[in-house]
C-alpha cells in the first residue's frame, strides 16, 4: 500500500528539530510521496533543501500564496518565477484567493492568481495547488477570464458544495481532502461520499489541520493514514483501495 500526501509544509521551522523522525514515520505509515508547495519566495530555499535530502519522496512546488501577497506583488512574482522554470520544480503552488478575513490586496490577489495560472499553461501544464477560501465565485470568474479549456491541479483543502465540486472536476481539477474530513459533522464528508474517488487526492496541510485523533496537535504526513481510513469508511471500501486510487490520481497530476 502506497499513500501520497499532496500538500505538506514540512520544510517549515515547525519541523526543524525532528524532520528525520517525521520522514521516518511517514515511510513507516506507507507515505511514499509528499508534495511540498511553498507560500512565498522565502520558503522556496528551505523547500528545495528538504527535497535534496530525498528526491524520491519529495515533489517540489513553488508559488505565491494569497496570504503572503503585498502591494509589491509584481516583485514577489518576479523573484519566484525563475523557480517555475527550474527542472526540480514539478508544480505551482500554493496559489489562489482568500477573502475569509478581509479583502486587503484584493486586486493584487487576482493579479497573482491569474499570472501563476498562465505560468502553468506556459510551462507544459504544470499542476497547480489552489487555495480557495470564501472565494469560489471570484475563482470561477478568473477561470472565465483566463479562458483555458482544461486545467491540471488540485483544489487544496476543498471546502465547497457539491455543485462547486462538480464544476472544478469538469475543468480538470482534483479535490484535495485532508484532516477536516475526520472532524465531527464535517460537511466535506458528504462531498467525499458523493464524488467518485477518481477525482480525489489526499493531503495533510502539515503542520495544520491534523486529523482526529491528533486534532489540535502538529500535523505531519504520517497522518494521511487516518484521512485515508476515514475516506474508506465513508465510501465503504478498503483503505488499500483508497490508497491505490488516490496515489494514482496524484501521479496523474505529474504526467502532464
Amino acid at each position: 500500500m502506497n499513500l501520497t500526501d499532496t500538500h505538506s509544509h514540512i520544510y517549515s521551522e515547525e519541523f526543524t528539530e525532528d524532520i528525520s523522525q517525521v520522514i521516518h514515520r511517514s515511510l513507516e505509515n506507507n507515505v511514499t510521496k509528499i508534495f511540498l508547495p511553498t507560500t512565498e519566495y522565502e520558503s522556496v530555499a528551505p523547500m528545495l533543501n528538504l527535497y535534496s535530502t530525498n528526491t524520491d519522496i519529495f515533489v517540489p512546488f513553488a508559488g505565491l500564496y494569497p496570504g503572503s501577497i503585498t502591494n509589491d506583488v509584481e516583485e514577489q512574482l518576479h523573484k519566484i518565477y525563475p523557480f517555475i522554470q527550474d527542472k526540480r520544480v514539478m508544480g505551482i503552488g500554493e496559489i489562489g484567493l482568500d477573502f475569509y478575513w478581509n479583502r486587503a490586496f484584493q486586486d493584487e490577489q487576482f493579479f497573482a492568481f491569474e499570472k501563476q495560472m498562465h505560468w502553468s499553461k506556459e510551462n507544459d501544464d504544470l499542476p497547480v495547488s489552489i487555495h480557495c477560501r470564501k472565494a469560489f465565485e471570484e475563482i470561477f470568474n478568473c477561470f472565465k477570464k483566463l479562458n483555458y479549456q482544461r486545467y491540471n491541479g488540485v483544489f487544496h483543502c476543498f471546502g465547497g458544495d457539491k455543485n462547486q465540486a462538480e464544476k472544478v472536476i469538469e475543468m480538470g481539477f482534483m479535490l484535495g481532502i485532508g484532516g477536516v474530513v475526520t472532524f465531527k459533522n464535517a460537511h466535506v464528508a458528504n462531498i467525499v461520499k458523493e464524488i467518485d474517488l477518481k477525482h480525489i487526492v489526499l493531503e495533510t496541510d502539515a503542520p495544520y489541520l491534523a486529523p482526529v485523533p491528533f486534532r489540535g496537535k502538529r500535523n505531519e504526513p504520517a497522518y494521511i493514514k487516518q484521512i485515508a481510513q476515514k475516506v474508506a469508511q465513508i465510501k465503504e471500501i478498503t483503505i488499500e483501495e483508497v490508497a491505490e486510487q488516490t496515489t494514482a490520481n496524484a501521479m496523474k497530476l505529474l504526467q502532464h
